[in-house]
């Protein structure tokens, strides 16, 4: 099956889901795709008993996905340059220390708090797993997304500085992530061959070196956009940004997610936005990316619950994903406690924020 024929597939059934949810559901929309989706492939494994057809093509459609490509290379970039671009700079600006320390010594605690705790659960149910590849599992699963939060904040009108925190945390804490998880992984594949010096030559090329590519990027887009006046030109322009940005930034080893971040953020920013968009290019730019956020939400969310149908089912590793669930909490309450406390008397933070931030972690991806 060749790229356009899966990209169709994938784009009907969302559609179609979006309006299943929206019609019946009435649910914020990733949680909606993701019950639908969910429903629908066990439907597809129940009337596999009688005939496995639909099963087996939907099986083919999945095995011929490759995640890691889709996501990191292709979806990542695009996510992260939208939900930075409306993301709202000057509040940013005021909660950037607890968003900093969420996004790093907040992602690092969580990352080592569920390395030990699932490396013990694990020996407790009789799974024998190293402890580096359970600090690559804390890797992957500490970096926060939480779209449904965010709907549901903006539905009930929640506080900006609460909204930011969310928002500044869950985009800055991808390219946090993604560094952190590569250099776990290096350490998985090479073992002894890896020095202090080389995680911290990673750590400066990934984190500083993206940051400063995503800072040139955003001001290179900012001055060809303040140059013309051509909405549909400068929608152009910004699509050239994101992906001629992720090609280079793979290319000399850059952290594309973090560069795209900063480089949405520089774009984003209302200083430039009024000097280099006319308002109607600023509505152009802004819907674009807004459907480019929704449709790739969709369909990832679509592949996510698709993907059951090619998991391997056994007792311990069901009964490992639930307990998992409390502890990832767990981890993530103690991982924002220390930034909390270090920052109310200078900040003031809405009540509960540890708790409505814990709860969010449920939640993976964004929306606006």
């Amino acid at each position: 099956m060749d790229l356009f024929a899966i990209t169709t597939i994938l784009i009907v059934i969302s559609a179609l889901f979006g309006y299943l949810n929206v019609r019946f559901l009435k649910l914020p929309t990733t949680i909606g795709l993701m019950v639908i989706t969910i429903i629908f492939t066990l439907l597809v494994l129940a009337t596999s008993l009688i005939d496995d057809t639909l099963l087996e093509h939907e099986k083919l459609l999945i095995s011929q996905i490759d995640f890691e490509t889709v996501l990191l290379d292709i979806m990542l970039s695009f996510l992260l340059f939208a939900g930075a671009l409306h993301t709202n700079f000057q509040q940013l600006k005021v909660q950037r220390n607890p968003i900093l320390a969420f996004a790093t010594f907040g992602t690092l605690t969580s990352t080592f708090l569920v390395g030990v705790f699932s490396f013990y659960l694990l020996k407790f149910i009789g799974l024998d797993i190293d402890f580096i590849y359970c600090l690559l599992f804390g890797a992957l699963i500490s970096p926060t997304d939480p779209i449904a939060v965010l709907g549901i904040l903006k539905q009930v009108g929640a506080p900006k500085k609460l909204e930011t925190k969310i928002v500044g945390e869950s985009l800055f804490n991808d390219g946090v992530g993604v560094v952190v998880f590569l250099t776990i992984y290096k350490i998985a594949e090479g073992g002894a061959n890896i020095t202090f010096g080389y995680v911290m030559e990673m750590f400066l090329i990934e984190v500083v070196g993206g940051i400063a590519f995503g800072l040139l990027l955003g001001w290179i887009t900012y001055r060809l956009l303040k140059s013309i006046d051509d909405y549909d030109v400068e929608v152009i322009i910004t699509i050239a940004a994101v992906m001629g940005g992720t090609v280079l930034a793979q290319k000399f080893h850059l952290s594309a997610p973090l560069a795209m971040v900063t480089a949405g953020l520089f774009v984003g920013n209302d200083t430039v936005r009024e000097t280099s968009m006319s308002k109607i290019t600023e509505q152009y730019v802004d819907k674009f990316w807004e459907l480019t956020d929704v449709l790739l939400n969709t369909i990832l969310f679509v592949m996510i619950g698709m993907e059951i149908l090619v998991l391997t089912f056994n007792n311990h590793y069901i009964l490992a994903g639930v307990l998992t669930i409390p502890i990832l909490l767990l981890a993530r309450y103690l991982s924002l406690m220390f930034p909390i406390k270090l920052f109310a008397k200078k900040l003031e933070f809405v009540p509960n924020t540890n708790l409505i931030m814990t709860w969010g972690v449920l939640t993976p991806i964004k929306q606006e």
